[in-house]
């Protein structure tokens, strides 16, 4: 896969992370997007069937709100994430924690960004499948559950750096 230089307003931490790095990497106001999401769809049918009765129990009608507000709040917590791994938004907290979490995976000498069984082209269409996929939930969910080597950042900066010999004279 050929490499493309992306300039985004802060580092591009991951092209196309996997969906378990990018749930755990999501902030507390991520979490508080996803509750008022889930909170704000059924209120909002609660508060329309107040303007306009329908004179009937909305009970169901809530329920499946709630369902879709959590659905949906998801999806809107996992964009917020994932948009900071693209560095579309601040991700400071996240570069030190990448920085962290793959700098130790590379000096215990385990492959970064994880083993996969698929092979080679199998993993490049999951990256071509998925990469940017998050501006496309509208229309299709779809996550990156595959581990593959494409990730549009120089793996190097992840390797340890040989200590400097000191000379004692």
């Amino acid at each position: 896969m050929p490499n493309k230089v992306v300039e985004t307003p802060f580092p591009l931490i991951d092209a196309d992370p996997h969906a378990s790095r990018v749930i755990r990497y999501m902030r507390p106001s991520d979490y508080a997007v996803w509750a008022g999401a889930t909170a704000a769809a059924p209120t909002a049918l609660y508060l329309w069937d107040k303007w306009d009765p329908s004179k009937l129990k909305i009970r169901s009608q809530l329920r499946l709100g709630g369902l879709l507000g959590f659905i949906g709040g998801f999806l809107l917590a996992y964009q917020r994430s994932s948009f900071r791994f693209w560095g579309w938004t601040e991700n400071k907290r996240e570069e030190e924690k990448d920085f962290a979490e793959l700098s130790e995976r590379a000096r215990r000498g385990l492959p970064l960004y994880g083993e996969s069984d698929q092979p080679e082209w199998i993993q490049g269409v999951a990256y071509r499948n998925s990469a940017f996929s998050q501006l496309k939930f509208h229309v299709f969910p779809m996550f990156n559950l595959v581990n593959h080597p494409y990730h549009g950042t120089d793996p190097e900066k992840y390797k340890p750096k040989d200590e400097p010999t000191s000379t004692s004279s």
